[in-house]
């Protein structure tokens, strides 16, 4: 019986090709099947910047990405994922993978910035204007570590550093069946973004006593930067200064209520939008006020524009000017009131003038104040920072923590009794130079600064965030007409024909990590199928033979007398 069947099943299979299809290609299905690609996490990344200033392209140009995770470690990054963390980045593994044409950089950062050694923050602060100089192709992410991303790190550093040590065979091996993450991101490709409006918004204090009346402008810009838009909280700049402007305001809308502290100084409050991208807010409000219009406090008697930029830290304050005043003018009054006032009251602290020349043939201005400067309109910035180089102004590591609120309060103080003795003439008058205005009911509310920071630093602020109908800008123009008259807004739009600026969308997306082999074993796999397929052709062209053998050796045998 068994010889008989045999010899059907071998004249079937020989003679019925699509019979033999039909039996054996199940089989194949199973062992080529894909093997189903795991979610293995779901996270936010946030771009790196990418902007025109100027004509001049900035930062990363791409945003899709779909590639496989390596760490710097592994020796070939061309066209793979390189994730990396903050404590092991640096600047050269960062063009390592850059030179080998990796297909993105994904930088993972702590959950808790300021928990961040100081020695790694200064050295990251110092990288991102070296990231942001040029522009790259290669898109750029950054994320916020969790236990989840940081075991697909610990897996992929693994398999990228083992790679190194192993012969040949060892790494064919280790390649063919470990696993791999494939990163993927959801978003589409970055587009110009068109018609964006930057916001700024201005309030006044009018003073009493004449037509012709000096104006003290306060200026502070209240977007902040940093190497990626969604991560940018800018605390100390400029978070600091505007809270300083709005208890500013505050204090001397209180002492303008009153007939007899009412001065003959007109007070005009200004926060700018897109100060990072060379102060766009400030350019356009001057262009407003002294070429589109026949009557605006700016035209009239200007005595100073005060600008403020980082103060919410440090034992110093830098008053930076591009032309020193000259004596007997409000400006050089303000300079020997700060004098005044730091000598007699503040002896901690250190104040020193920073002269520095308008250099028009660089592309971003050093402190709003030159913007003023180039409309021949007297003014100077005040910061803790002696230079504006220094890193921290354009950092995501300029977070809450950075500003110290004590000493914040004291540096508001400083300034408000500074401006108090120039705007009523203390000094002349005979006043001490430790006379104290602000004090009781009319003292620095350090709670109230902390709140306008803890609220600043609690949302990003770059300027391609914040739009006019952004609730920074709604909450800001609260504040000020809470204590100012004729607030306004004033809108900056790039020219369609020769922009200024440039912003582009795709800042934020959602990225994947998919669980998946890599393509060596797909190859493997494929010649253990062809292997297979090989073996069973074999065995069905010769299933008689195969037959025969198989019942020899399992036939017992029989015994012999």
């Amino acid at each position: 019986m068994f010889e008989e069947a045999s010899e059907v099943f071998d004249n079937m299979f020989k003679s019925s090709f699509p019979l033999t299809f039909i039996v054996f290609i199940p089989a194949v299905l199973i062992l080529v099947s894909p093997l189903p690609a795991e979610a293995a996490h779901e996270f936010t990344v946030y771009r790196m910047q990418q902007y025109d200033l100027q004509g001049q392209p900035y930062g990363t140009r791409n945003a899709i990405l779909n590639t496989e995770a390596r760490t710097v470690e592994a020796e070939v990054l061309s066209r793979r994922c390189v994730i990396m963390r903050l404590a092991d980045f640096s600047y050269d593994k960062y063009q390592k993978a850059l030179r080998q044409s990796a297909g993105a950089v994904v930088i993972i950062l702590p959950k808790n910035m300021s928990a961040v050694p100081q020695d790694i923050v200064q050295q990251f602060m110092e990288l991102e204007p070296e990231m942001l100089a040029t522009e790259t192709i290669v898109p750029v992410y950054f994320a916020m570590e969790d236990d989840e991303l940081i075991s697909i790190y610990t897996q992929t550093l693994t398999s990228s550093s083992s790679q190194g040590s192993l012969s040949a065979a060892e790494v064919l091996l280790h390649t063919a069946t470990a696993n791999g993450f494939q990163m993927v991101t959801s978003g589409a490709q970055s587009k110009a973004i068109s018609d964006w409006a930057i916001t700024s918004l201005e309030g006044r204090l009018a003073g009493v006593g004449g037509e012709d009346l000096p104006t003290i402008v306060v200026v502070a810009h209240y977007d902040s930067f940093g190497v990626a838009p969604w991560l940018s909280y800018g605390a100390d700049s400029n978070g600091s200064g505007v809270s300083m402007l709005l208890e500013l305001a505050r204090l001397f809308s209180k002492l303008y209520t009153y007939k007899r502290t009412h001065a003959a100084y007109n007070l005009l409050f200004f926060l700018s939008g897109g100060g990072k991208f060379n102060y766009q807010g400030t350019k356009r409000w001057l262009e407003d006020n002294l070429d589109h219009t026949d009557s605006s406090l700016l035209q009239d008697n200007v005595a100073f524009v005060l600008c403020l930029d980082s103060l919410g830290n440090g034992d110093s304050l830098h008053l930076h000017v591009s032309k020193p005043p000259k004596e007997g003018t409000p400006q050089y009054f303000l300079l020997k009131e700060l004098e005044t006032v730091v000598t007699s009251q503040y002896p901690e602290v250190k104040f020193s003038m920073v002269h520095k020349k308008i250099n028009l043939a660089d592309d971003m201005l050093a402190w709003e104040h030159e913007r003023f400067g180039i409309r021949r309109l007297p003014a100077f910035t005040l910061s803790h920072l002696p230079s504006h180089r220094l890193p921290q102004r354009s950092s995501i590591m300029d977070v809450r923590p950075h500003v110290d609120v004590k000493k914040l309060s004291r540096n508001t103080k400083m300034v408000a009794e500074a401006l108090a003795r120039v705007i009523y003439n203390l000094t002349e008058k005979g006043a001490p130079g430790d006379l104290q205005i602000f004090t009781e009911q009319m003292q620095v509310q350090e709670e109230q600064l902390s709140a306008v920071v803890d609220w600043l630093t609690a949302q990003p602020r770059a300027a391609q965030l914040v739009d006019k109908d952004s609730s920074v800008v709604s909450t800001l123009e609260y504040h000020l007409g809470r204590y100012l008259k004729d607030v306004k807004r004033h809108y900056v739009k790039a020219d369609k024909r020769d922009p200024e600026f440039v912003f582009y969308d795709q800042l934020k997306q959602t990225m994947n990590a998919y669980r998946v082999k890599p393509a060596i074993f797909d190859l493997l796999l494929a010649v253990c199928i062809a292997a297979y397929l090989g073996m069973m052709y074999l065995a069905i062209q010769n299933f008689g033979v195969l037959y025969s053998v198989v019942r020899k050796i399992t036939q017992p045998k029989t015994k012999t007398h």
